[in-house]
């Protein structure tokens, strides 16, 4: 549905007589294109010829501003009821925004009408954007609860790829098994798909063989300082012999499900590079972490490294978790639709004067001063809007050629103030 406001100049005579010129123009039975209705403009304080030029361009984009916040709470709207939505649910004022545009009557104590203009617009302009900054927050936290949410019953209702493993696993089974968690030693889980377990096995004691340096001192140089205090420190070549971290026999599986297997494997935890001496003191080479370098090699692998430290207390607190989570999701929303629906209505409200604002300007620009104008709202039949602003151009525009005046790349010019207005 759209509207079209229009102005024109008493040019001295009455208000009534402009009125019916309006009338008979686009909705009268000789040209129904539209049903029409008053428009009352307040009497706004005027300022200078500059400072109202200067406020003409700035309210079109103010404009377009505030309408596209109003697009966003409505969609804001639609996206939390889903197939539910209703746009009869977003009224304003508690009544239809049609009705409401319609039947419009200036807001005198919210938007006082003797304030400066400039200071008006910046006034609504202000309260509408703070609108759309509560929007954002509110809208990001909603997201972020819903991630949550999400991730939650992927988890829950996920394999073993997923799911949390203390869930998955029970404390007989966990007791059962050979975990080794020391200075030197690291039991790892790893999740495989059902189609890679064959693969996983065949090379899990090959996987990361770049990683460890075996190397030790050369004792086929010297036979006889095997065992004895000897220095070699640097001249030890760490990496001259290489291989995996995982400890042969190591691996086992766990658990399985009908998409996925849990292996377990046990790795060495870090290792050092060949220290060196600085006279009789011995200083030990660097430690190096090997647990994140083979996990990177099994996710290149595209098996998943699962985080697990078994804790009893834990077992169905996910559950638990994961219903105060859709409780709080539940909240959200019901809390960010009634935002939404009081918060559509200021904005509207606030877009809505904004629209009688221009009207003002232009009409004051337009036909000079005194201020002496004439404003209607054309709530435009389909498809009559062309139909419409033709009239509407040959009852009030002039006799020139409309195409010798205008250049094609140009705005639409009119002799008369014509705003569209589509809600």
């Amino acid at each position: 549905m759209s509207y079209l406001i229009t102005s024109i100049s008493n040019s001295g005579g009455a208000p009534e007589q402009a009125y019916r010129k309006l009338q008979n123009a686009g909705a009268c039975p000789s040209a129904p294109h539209a049903e029409m209705f008053k428009l009352e403009v307040p009497s706004l304080m005027v300022g200078t010829l500059d400072s109202l030029m200067n406020l003409s361009d700035e309210l079109g984009k103010t404009d377009s501003l505030i309408e596209a916040i109003v697009r966003k709470v409505e969609k804001s709207s639609a996206e939390l009821a889903g197939k539910k939505f209703s746009a009869a649910e977003l009224t304003v004022g508690g009544v239809p925004s049609t009705r409401y545009i319609q039947q419009f009557a200036w807001d005198y104590a919210k938007y006082p009408n003797r304030r400066p203009l400039k200071e008006l617009v910046s006034l609504i302009s202000s309260g509408v954007a703070a609108i759309d900054e509560e929007l954002k927050q509110l809208s990001a936290s909603y997201g972020d609860k819903t991630v949550a949410l999400q991730d939650a019953k992927r988890k829950k209702g996920g394999n073993l790829l997923v799911a949390d493993l203390n869930d998955a696993l029970d404390e007989k089974t966990v007791r059962s098994l050979d975990i080794h968690d020391t200075e030197y030693l690291k039991t790892i889980f790893v999740a495989v798909g059902k189609g890679q377990v064959e693969q996983f096995q065949k090379e899990i004691y090959g996987l990361g063989g770049e990683l460890v340096g075996y190397g030790g001192p050369d004792w086929s140089r010297n036979p006889d300082g095997l065992g004895q205090n000897t220095s070699y420190g640097s001249s030890v070549d760490r990496h001259k012999t290489k291989g995996s971290p995982v400890v042969p026999g190591s691996l086992q599986k766990v658990t399985s499900d009908n998409e996925s297997t849990l292996f377990m494997v046990t790795i060495l935890r870090g290792m050092y590079e060949a220290g060196y001496y600085e006279g009789d003191e011995f200083v030990p080479g660097t430690k190096i972490d090997l647990e994140d370098a083979f996990a990177k090699v099994l996710r290149e692998k595209r098996y998943v490294v699962r985080e697990f430290n078994f804790d009893p207390s834990q077992q169905g607190k996910s559950a638990m978790a994961l219903e105060q989570l859709q409780v709080e999701v539940d909240n959200m929303r019901s809390g960010l639709t009634r935002w939404c629906k009081t918060h559509y209505g200021e904005a509207f409200v606030a877009w809505m004067h904004i629209k009688v604002i221009r009207v003002f300007v232009e009409s004051v620009l337009r036909y000079g001063l005194p201020v002496d104008f004439t404003a209607v709202l054309y709530k435009v039949a389909s498809g009559k809007e062309t139909a419409l602003v033709d009239s509407l151009d040959k009852a009030f525009g002039s006799s020139k050629d409309k195409a010798e005046e205008v250049d094609v790349d140009e705005e639409e010019y009119h002799d008369f103030v014509l705003i569209k207005f589509d809600p």
